[in-house]
């Protein structure tokens, strides 16, 4: 009896190129960071990047997004390395999309189409699942054309009108009723999700808000005593999470939302906008920040400009600077870096100097400075809670 053949089942691990431009008025050091996060959503979609290519431009190419010389060098390293996906930082419109595959001869994706297939991924409930699917389909709209590149020679031109352009005219019509049937779907799920909010009165709501990955999830675990996901991946939270949460004899209502992140895509913000619908309604928003990283000012801005957009900006927030335990101080901060960085202390003072409004210094994961937290927390929503309903026995 012969050797029995095996075989490896283990999905493989693909391989992929990053490109992005450096425009105007950007440094290389703002692209370097954009392009980090990018390699980071690669790996969180089970990716491994291999290579970055950047192009200094005016404005992109219309046609290819690079230069001709840029797009012949990145096919010469994708065919010598046998890249499986080359990653654009940017949104791809749908005959870029078809230029550069045609070129390459390799799966090319843009910066919003990774963070759909992330999402999809990571969708658990009805709602995300249908967000997620309302938004992929929104999005493949008008990159049909490229999925029939092999019937390109029956259409157009008389006598020529062939199955390729009914093929296409079909799917465009059956994703425009797919389209219309999941947002009657989300109408419907929406207006159970508002009966739910109704039957949470008589408690103050706080809301967990938030960069990607700055350890929202993690807060929420410790405050709330409970399992909510959470691991160092772009997105680790899609679906918005509520807990009824005791400090001392005071209950209160906390969510956790998805993360934000710069450059989302537009159609992808219309979609959840029902899930931040809890952010809207939150009388209490507890701004987590990651202190570590290195361009935390940044992420504050996107946050608070996303903030701006659901009309939530003006909201009762208390500003949490997460992860001091991961905080590069003078002290620790390796030769050659060019950007100064002040001690814990003295950021402190400049953010409070600043801002004329307490800010909280912790670390969910070492459990530092949780009392002073909590305890802010608490005195902020008592004196809601007082107001609102001042005949409430709760408090005495």
């Amino acid at each position: 009896m012969g050797k029995e053949k095996s075989y490896d089942t283990a999905i493989k691990q693909e391989r992929a190129v990053l490109v992005g431009v450096i425009r105007p008025g950007e440094t290389q050091e703002e692209t370097k960071e954009y392009l980090d996060e990018l390699a980071f959503l690669v790996d969180t979609a089970g990716g491994k990047v291999e290579q970055v290519f950047t192009q200094k431009m005016t404005r992109p190419e219309r046609a290819t997004f690079v230069g001709t010389g840029k797009l012949i060098e990145i096919q010469a390293y994708v065919k010598s390395e046998e890249i499986d996906l080359v990653v654009f930082d940017d949104e791809l419109s749908p005959s870029q999309l078809r230029n550069i595959e045609r070129e390459l001869q390799v799966k090319v994706l843009d910066r919003s189409n990774l963070i759909l297939d992330i999402f999809a991924g990571r969708a658990q409930t009805a709602q995300a699942k249908t967000q997620v699917e309302l938004a992929q389909l929104q999005y493949l709209l008008p990159r049909l054309t490229r999925l029939w590149t092999h019937l390109e020679r029956q259409k157009g031109g008389i006598g020529m009108r062939g199955p390729g352009e009914t093929q296409i005219e079909s799917d465009r019509r059956m994703i425009l009723e797919k389209i219309a049937l999941l947002k009657s779907r989300l109408k419907l799920i929406d207006k159970q999700n508002e009966t739910q909010r109704k039957n949470r009165t008589q408690l103050i709501r706080v809301a967990l808000v938030g960069y990607t990955n700055v350890g929202k999830s993690t807060i929420m675990n410790m405050l709330s005593k409970s399992e909510v996901f959470a691991e160092n991946k772009l997105f680790a939270t899609l679906d918005t999470t509520v807990r009824k949460v005791v400090i001392e004899n005071l209950p209160f209502l906390l969510s956790d939302t998805v993360g934000f992140i710069r450059k989302l895509p537009h159609h992808l913000v219309e979609c959840f906008k029902s899930t931040l619908d809890e952010v809207r309604e939150a009388d209490i928003l507890i701004h987590v920040v990651d202190v570590s990283h290195p361009n935390f000012e940044d992420q504050i801005n996107v946050v608070n400009e996303t903030l701006k957009d659901l009309g939530a900006r003006e909201k009762e927030t208390i500003m949490v600077f997460n992860k001091i335990d991961a905080y590069v101080s003078p002290e620790t901060q390796e030769e050659g870096e060019e950007k100064p960085v002040f001690t814990l202390a003295e950021f402190k003072k400049s953010w409070m100097a600043q801002h004329n409004a307490p800010a909280l210094f912790i670390s969910a994961l070492n459990k530092e400075n949780l009392e002073e937290f909590k305890q802010l927390l608490y005195d902020k929503i008592v004196v809601m809670h007082t107001q609102r309903y001042p005949y409430d026995k709760l408090l005495y």
